[in-house]
């Protein structure tokens, strides 16, 4: 019993330190403007729709935008007409970092690829990545084989990723519900 409190207390304090505070997206620059929005109380309550919501959000934004801190506001944001988790949604932005955009970017080409039925070559962007190109060598790239395959690749990924999310988030919630409601039915029958 004890792991389990102490797998949960190392749960809390993982997200308690990677998650922005209320005060720190109310310092955003992008979300300044809205921040009276997006920091409603209603939007930081986990209940059982909100926090289905801030998954698939969070994974979508998080995996198709794929650029720090806008990842964040753009997930904030977008929690605001869905009535999503705000905490939860900015949280799920982190499966896109530095150690799996490689394996998301490979996958999104390779996808993409697949379904236009292309053979665009992803070293071309990871090049790009490398060597800081400024902004008119992104717009080369943009109009050049490999980024409708990545755009195309990452929007299936994202969408995906966000369905899979929203659906395990549900599961997850009604286990713990009934989870709850055992303990409440023991604890009644032994008192």
């Amino acid at each position: 019993m004890a792991r389990k409190q102490g797998d949960k207390d190392w749960l809390a304090r993982t997200i308690a330190a990677n998650v922005p505070t209320r005060e720190q997206l109310e310092s955003n620059r992008f979300l300044r403007p809205v921040a009276h929005r997006v920091l409603a109380p209603e939007l930081w309550r986990f209940t059982r729709r909100s926090v289905p919501s801030g998954t698939a959000l969070g994974l979508f934004v998080g995996i198709f935008l794929m650029i720090p801190g806008i990842q964040m506001a753009g997930a904030a944001l977008l929690a605001l007409p869905f009535r999503a988790n705000v905490p939860v949604a900015v949280a799920m932005t982190f499966l896109s970092n530095p150690a799996t955009t490689p394996f998301i970017l490979y996958a999104s080409v390779w996808l993409g690829n697949f379904l236009l039925g292309r053979s665009a070559d992803a070293s071309g962007f990871m090049a790009l990545v490398n060597a800081h190109a400024s902004i008119a060598e992104w717009a080369a790239w943009l109009f050049s084989e490999a980024a409708p395959a990545l755009m195309l690749g990452l929007f299936v990924i994202s969408a995906g990723s966000a369905l899979v999310g929203y659906w395990g988030a549900v599961l997850f919630w009604r286990l713990r519900v009934a989870a709850k409601w055992k303990i409440r039915h023991i604890r009644h029958h032994h008192d």
